[in-house]
């Protein structure tokens, strides 16, 4: 399952990027369904940064993490897993009061690992001394480190306005970075899966 959700992200990651150079209110609508952020206004320069920074994150909690509370824990633990990571998707919110703060918390424990992990995976070697500078820039304790990642293997800029800036000297990402980004995540992605499954043969 990990890795058919590794196809769908890319596949929605590619058809943003598609509608995005014939219509800026389809790509936005499509960006919708990969993101939490509202989207109407954003602009084509946003619309990629939003892309690219839900194309890292997700393959960290969606496609790393439950293949390696598998590896760790079998069955159980990724079921485990992904329960509290739909929980945290349902109620990980204020509104929801105690319940809400339990399964966001919960859900930050189980990533602690898996985000670091990716990050890892996703950013050069020699510029690790830097993930962790630019991760810190982001409320999520988790999130920041693909993101942070993908924008220094890449060399851009990823923001979410009034929030926070990844790399914010560096130009925003083009057409030639959301095919780079694809093909880093699918390569990581399938091959993390390769690994594990041959290890646990």
């Amino acid at each position: 399952k990990p890795l058919f959700s590794l196809r769908m992200l890319l596949e929605e990651v590619a058809a943003v990027e598609r509608a995005l150079g014939e219509d800026l209110e389809e790509a936005r609508r499509r960006l919708s369904r990969i993101v939490s952020r509202p989207t109407e206004d954003l602009s084509p320069e946003e619309v990629r940064e939003a892309a690219l920074e839900s194309l890292s994150e997700n393959l960290s909690d969606s496609v790393l993490a439950p293949l390696l509370y598998y590896a760790l824990f079998g069955l159980a633990g990724a079921a485990l897993y992904r329960y509290a990571n739909t929980a945290d998707a349902m109620w990980g919110y204020p509104e929801h009061g105690a319940r809400g703060a339990f399964a966001a918390r919960v859900d930050d424990l189980l990533n602690l690992l898996p985000a670091r992990l990716t990050g890892l995976l996703l950013c050069p070697p020699r510029l690790w001394p830097r993930l962790l500078q630019e991760a810190r820039k982001t409320p999520s304790p988790n999130a920041g480190f693909p993101m942070a990642a993908l924008a220094l293997r890449l060399g851009v800029r990823l923001r979410k306005r009034g929030v926070y800036a990844l790399n914010p000297h560096l130009p925003s990402p083009g057409p030639r970075h959301i095919r780079l980004a694809l093909g880093w995540a699918r390569a990581i992605g399938y091959g993390i899966g390769l690994v594990l499954t041959c290890a646990l043969l």
